[in-house]
């Protein structure tokens, strides 16, 4: 049986970062425009019309516990991570093709 490596933090861990945001609050607003001229990154975005643009929603999870082979679990967990929403994508497409309106002749 493998042993899974546990890693523990405490708390205020968590929500320290490496951002300045004293800085960045500070930035004037033609900073922050002129900062975005300067990055090549965002002149790819430039001509984008976002006039079209739609909010997608992800459904909601809900935590529950499921009981699966241990060779499936290895499988999924194997494939590195994400192995949680690989299952669910998995189970989403099963439910999606038994539910799929039948054809009629």
């Amino acid at each position: 049986m493998k042993r899974e490596k546990t890693i523990r933090r405490r708390w205020g861990d968590r929500r320290s970062g490496k951002s300045d945001w004293t800085r960045i609050n500070a930035l004037t607003d033609a900073e922050i425009e002129a900062s975005i001229e300067n990055d090549p990154d965002s002149q790819d975005l430039k001509d984008i019309d976002w006039s079209d643009a739609v909010l997608a929603v992800p459904p909601k999870k809900k935590a529950i516990s499921i009981r699966v082979d241990e060779d499936v679990l290895d499988f999924f967990r194997s494939e590195g991570e994400g192995y949680q929403r690989r299952i669910n994508a998995v189970l989403r497409s099963y439910m999606q093709q038994k539910t799929k309106p039948t054809k009629r002749a």
